[in-house]
């Protein structure tokens, strides 16, 4: 079914072309609805929904498991999406279990209680791997889950398009590409919110919640993030939004779509990353960081990368050789023009890029060391 889960159909994807390419035999069942776990709903929709998800799969893994032995259950769930007496049933099973999860940064604080019951924890923000180690968690530091199509592996043929980066509007972002901008970054923004504030003028008033439900949910943000970023928020929601002080307009451009994403990628004379992420815990303008998804998707497909500089960057890649970083808004504008005039180390980079990604960084290549960490490898 679909569900206002943006991210839920690629990651998707990512794992099952990623299973099928490397000879692995993927189990799924049609009729657990996992993305509806991510849906907004009262606690006994929630239960509901977990009891029936839970017994389908676990009906399933049995079946299966008799016919032929299943390796490892992996999943990508959210806590709300998590039943332990589950997890433990298919352990019982002899069947070792195993969460990836990549916003561990961005969400937690600490991990999560229900996230205790699995054997093994794959973890691609290089600044979490503490946050598990220091519960005594078993946890696999390995890049994130991304498989790229092979048909958009080839080295691109041409440079299409300019200096690019792909990804929506947010205040983080924002502040960014403007300070880079007055620095003279000639760039193109596709994605979806950089034409407009993000919350126009004329926009109709939030509705009216039940208070005990605002409360309940205030009441999880100051456990999840803490009382601090609580208060941070609610002094944002007191204060008009700024008006818009920089027009991205002649910078905008359509979001890609289907095969267009990868093609903006490729075909970018330089293609942009951006790891800095908003967060309620930070005061405006002073981001955290973590390596994201696209500082493998981009390396994979080829692309000339320029990232934004976070810890563990540098395991990843070898900076400068296969890939180039940035730290503020200057040296992204500095290091993009340099790019843009030097085709020969724009070529240097998306070729040794993506052959440390390809080599490296694939999901087949973090199932092999998963297995030999479960002791399941053959």
């Amino acid at each position: 079914m679909r569900h206002a889960v943006p991210a839920h159909a690629f990651w998707a994807e990512y794992f099952r072309g990623a299973f099928a390419e490397a000879g692995h035999t993927g189990i799924e069942e049609p009729e657990c609805d996992w993305a509806a776990g991510l849906v907004p709903a009262t606690a006994a929709a929630r239960a509901d929904w977990a009891e029936r998800t839970w017994s389908t799969a676990l009906a399933t893994l049995r079946r299966e498991h008799a016919r032929d032995p299943v390796d490892f259950f992996l999943g990508y769930l959210f806590p709300q999406q998590v039943l332990p007496a589950a997890v433990a049933e298919i352990r019982a099973l002899g069947i070792p279990c195993v969460n990836f999860f990549c916003d561990n940064v961005r969400e937690f604080r600490r991990v999560p209680a229900v996230y205790r019951g699995f054997d093994l924890h794959w973890v691609p923000e290089f600044k979490a791997v503490a946050l598990y180690t220091h519960d005594r968690l078993p946890v696999l530091h390995a890049p994130m889950a991304c498989w790229v199509p092979p048909r958009q592996r080839t080295p691109a043929g041409r440079e299409t398009l300019p200096v690019t980066f792909v990804g929506t509007r947010d205040d983080e972002r924002e502040r960014l590409f403007a300070d880079a901008i007055q620095h003279g970054l000639r760039v193109d923004l596709r994605g979806t919110g950089w034409a407009a504030p993000v919350d126009p003028p004329g926009a109709p008033p939030p509705r009216a919640q039940n208070p005990l439900l605002l409360f309940r949910r205030q009441l999880a943000f100051a456990r999840q993030h803490g009382w601090k970023a609580l208060a941070r928020k609610h002094a944002r929601s007191l204060l008009p939004r700024p008006p818009l002080t920089f027009d991205f307009t002649p910078h905008v451009r359509p979001a890609p779509a289907g095969d267009d994403y990868w093609t903006s990628l490729r075909e970018s004379v330089v293609c942009l990353g951006v790891n800095r992420y908003p967060s309620m815990r930070r005061a405006p303008g002073h981001p955290d960081t973590y390596s994201r998804l696209r500082d493998i998707e981009a390396p994979m497909t080829g692309a000339c990368y320029l990232t934004e500089w976070t810890e563990g960057l540098d395991e990843l890649y070898v900076p400068g050789v296969e890939i180039e970083t940035y730290r503020d808004a200057a040296e992204l504008a500095a290091k993009a023009d340099a790019l843009a005039k030097d085709a020969p180390r724009r070529a240097r980079l998306r070729g040794a890029g993506q052959r440390r990604a390809l080599a490296d960084h694939t999901i087949a290549r973090t199932l092999e060391s998963m297995a030999r960490r479960l002791g399941c490898a053959p």
